[in-house]
């Protein structure tokens, strides 16, 4: 019996090994190709000038605008969905717990909504442009893009504040605080690192999804003055890119995706960074 408990250890204990490693690997792939063939391509013109006349053709400029416009949208929409999400998340958690069914069919709710196709909330945010008479801008992308990610930052930040224990909530209710001081003083602050993490994966989606922006933003070689200016973006100007026929446009395709993967890395060692510093400061 013991013989065949060992044997079946060791034999998913090599299966969990096989598919890590087979993940891992192909992740190293894809950076490979993309590396190989974007660096070459990859000039400070590119991202430091604007595209000029004909330059998804082959001709001279950069993506400057689309690297902003990726910006624009991103931060707006992690900002907004964070401003909504996190009343959402410790409202789940500091007051809906004595309510377990209806925290769990929220979940479930939240869950699928997490998995809807971004393209759906792009046709849905287009609908809704159509019903007020807008027009491809930075406010329809960033709209959409928040739609898509709202979903993302509450079950991120629920997930986190489930691993606060309880006993904590029951000590600050017990020294008289009420249930939103406990909420925004207490759960908050113990939560933080964790929401930075829950930060990272919304605007990581957000700033490299391309299909709820297809229709709702736009595409422009300038950068938007204003919210109702059409928008470029960076998964734009890569799919544009890749569509072209001449090689060299395709080219640069790749080097707009290194550009990409360098932004959210970036980001995602910073949020790592800031995690660990403010680990420091909890309870």
């Amino acid at each position: 019996m013991m013989n065949r408990k060992k044997i079946e250890e060791q034999f998913f204990r090599l299966l969990m090994s096989l598919v890590t490693a087979s993940i891992i690997l192909v992740l190293v792939y894809i950076f490979y190709i993309i590396l190989k063939k974007g660096l070459p391509s990859l000039s400070w013109d590119m991202v430091s000038r604007l595209p000029e006349g004909g330059y998804y053709f082959g001709k001279e400029g950069g993506i400057l605008n689309a690297i902003i416009g990726s910006f624009y949208i991103s931060v707006s929409a992690t900002f907004l969905a964070f401003i909504i999400g996190l009343p959402v998340a410790l409202y789940m958690n500091v007051y809906l717990v004595r309510r377990p069914k209806f925290l769990t069919m929220t979940r479930f709710v939240l869950d699928a909504l997490w998995g809807v196709p971004s393209i759906v909330y792009g046709a849905f945010g287009f609908t809704i442009m159509i019903y007020f008479g807008l027009r491809t801008s930075l406010l329809a992308g960033i709209i959409a893009v928040t739609l898509l990610i709202i979903p993302i930052m509450i079950r991120a930040m629920d997930e986190v504040l489930r691993t606060i224990p309880k006993g904590l909530m029951e000590a600050s209710l017990a020294l008289g605080s009420t249930k939103t001081e406990t909420a925004f003083k207490v759960f908050f602050k113990q939560a933080l690192p964790g929401f930075i993490t829950a930060i990272l994966l919304s605007f990581g989606r957000g700033i490299g999804d391309a299909a709820s922006v297809l229709f709702t933003a736009g595409f422009t070689d300038h950068i938007p003055e204003k919210l109702t200016d059409p928008v470029a973006t960076l998964p734009l100007a890569i799919f544009f890119q890749l569509s072209s026929p001449i090689p060299e446009v395709r080219e640069r395709a790749y080097a707009a995706a290194v550009i990409l993967i360098a932004i959210v890395f970036t980001i995602s060692l910073s949020a790592r960074l800031l995690s660990k510093k403010f680990k420091k400061h909890q309870v």
